[in-house]
């Protein structure tokens, strides 16, 4: 479904991306992870046909992204970090945006917004930004886009607006999909995605399915010298050593995300030592 080559990419003030590639399908809801800074921003705008790379290719649903066509613009939304939005009700803005997009599903739309408890008769420039990106949200999931991406979604969401975005982005995903979110708060993404990728650096540090995951990896609280002396990445905490360990005897467990990520980035060699090519 989207499909990145050799893709290279740089501001004035430097490169960022020098030969990253990569490959999303659909049917997954993608995990980019990364500190902010990284690219993971740049990279959907890539994709979303925003920014246009100085080489290598980037296809999605077969189509150039750069050239900015109706068949290919009606079947991907971007949610962007940062945004406007004009001073109407939400209704005004899907009778407004939603002709764009030939799958829209208003009554989806409406659920969602009384989902995440938004005050329909109050303009988008009288919400909070936590409501501005929830409607925006619910106007992407409703969109009937085959890729949606998020750059940060959960930034300015409360505790139980994030329960709410989880619950209904995986009411959302089914195998016509993909969904692409960019994020720095790897807790928010857990029990959610099912791919992860790390960035960083403009590169890409780890690109690996849950599945793998946890039939490579095995993450816990420990004690026991022996286990910290052998773990692939170790931390202190109040209960014990956090260990990241390759699960050499097959144990069922749990992927801890944030634990996964600083081992990604402090001592990667040894992290991918465990997924043999």
């Amino acid at each position: 479904m989207i499909d990145i080559q050799n893709l290279q990419f740089g501001y004035r003030k430097g490169k960022i991306f020098n030969g990253l590639s990569l490959h999303l399908q659909a049917g997954h809801i993608y995990g980019l992870l990364g500190k902010n800074g990284t690219g993971k921003s740049t990279l959907l705008r890539n994709i979303a046909g925003l920014l246009f790379p100085d080489e290598g290719s980037i296809r999605v649903m077969g189509k150039d992204p750069s050239k900015r066509q109706p068949e290919f613009l009606h079947r991907i939304f971007l949610v962007p970090e940062e945004f406007y939005v004009p001073p109407v009700t939400p209704a005004k803005y899907m009778e407004v945006h939603a002709p764009f997009y030939p799958a829209f599903n208003r009554e989806y739309y409406t659920r969602l917004l009384l989902e995440f408890e938004i005050p329909l008769d109050r303009t988008l420039q009288q919400m909070s930004y936590g409501q501005k990106k929830k409607v925006l949200i619910s106007f992407a999931l409703a969109s009937g886009t085959s890729v949606v991406l998020m750059d940060e979604p959960t930034n300015g969401l409360d505790i139980i607006s994030k329960s709410q975005f989880r619950k209904v982005l995986a009411g959302t995903a089914d195998e016509s999909k993909c969904i692409v979110i960019s994020t720095h708060q790897v807790k928010d993404l857990e029990n959610l995605i099912d791919r992860v990728t790390i960035i960083d650096e403009g590169r890409i540090l780890f690109d690996q399915t849950l599945d793998a995951i946890q039939t490579r990896l095995l993450f816990k609280i420990s004690f026991d010298s022996e286990e910290t002396r052998t773990a692939l990445y170790s931390e202190s905490s109040l209960r014990g050593k956090a260990l990241v360990m390759a699960n050499t005897h097959g144990e069922e467990g749990k992927v801890d995300l944030e634990l996964l990520y600083k081992a990604i980035i402090m001592n990667r060699p040894a992290v991918l030592s465990a997924f043999p090519a």
